[in-house]
């Protein structure tokens, strides 16, 4: 994904379309992750949500000079001012796991 996201942004450059990649810092409570078979409890992911919101937040920077970046979910959101992620938490107080890919 990673050369894929960094060829993209060259080739695209000159029309003005972004290539990012997102990665979630912890483990996202999503249906894969119930295919583990409980491998990974709820209680240590936080909900899609914050994906979601960091997407949002990377599709509303200017193309032309934001590609090629390689994004982390809730660094994008601090960057946006914000503070409290606990709203993203799907056991409030949990501390979410890292993201085994992270």
């Amino acid at each position: 994904m990673s050369l894929c996201v960094l060829g993209w942004a060259e080739e695209f450059k000159s029309i003005g379309i972004a290539a990012n990649a997102l990665w979630p810092r912890t483990v996202i409570d999503t249906a894969a992750l119930a295919m583990l078979g409980g491998i990974i409890k709820p209680e240590h992911c936080r909900k899609v949500d914050i994906v979601a919101d960091a997407a949002c937040a990377i599709f509303n920077r200017p193309a032309k000079t934001c590609s090629g970046n390689f994004f982390i979910d809730d660094a994008v959101l601090m960057a946006e001012g914000v503070k409290d992620f606990s709203a993203y938490a799907v056991v409030l107080g949990a501390t979410p796991m890292t993201d085994l890919f992270l």
